[in-house]
């Protein structure tokens, strides 16, 4: 079973932008989808987005227009960057993964994923 690594966290200011890499062990099947949660303590765990092993993206309504989710296939990396980084955006950040199937709307549904990262904590001040 392949593993996925986060990276990228930190503790950056309001307004600021952030990279977050989601970097898998091996080579994933043919068709998968890799979405991006985040969890604020004490709350549920929420959707950010997700990309589809065909390109296709797929973005929850309150993280359009701030974050972008991309893929290097090569590198065997997702890619979530953020622009203008709010102190809500504090959170743990992770990438999970399903395979045999694009994003749809069962992802967002945590229990539908196979495989998930260690995390990477996000902390905004101002």
């Amino acid at each position: 079973v392949p593993r996925l690594a986060e990276s990228g966290g930190g503790s950056v200011q309001a307004g600021d932008s952030l990279r977050l890499s989601c970097t898998r062990s091996r080579e994933f099947v043919t068709t998968y989808c890799v979405a991006w949660w985040r969890q604020v303590p004490g709350k549920e765990r929420e959707v950010v987005g997700g990309i589809s092993s065909d390109g296709d993206l797929i973005y929850a309504d309150a993280a359009k227009g701030r974050f972008t989710i991309s893929e290097d296939v090569s590198k065997g990396t997702v890619y979530l960057d953020v622009k203008s980084l709010k102190l809500d955006d504090t959170a743990v950040y992770s990438c999970a993964a399903r395979f045999g199937v694009m994003c749809g709307s069962w992802y967002l549904t945590p229990s539908r994923y196979a495989i998930w990262g260690q995390g990477t904590q996000v902390t905004v001040s101002s």
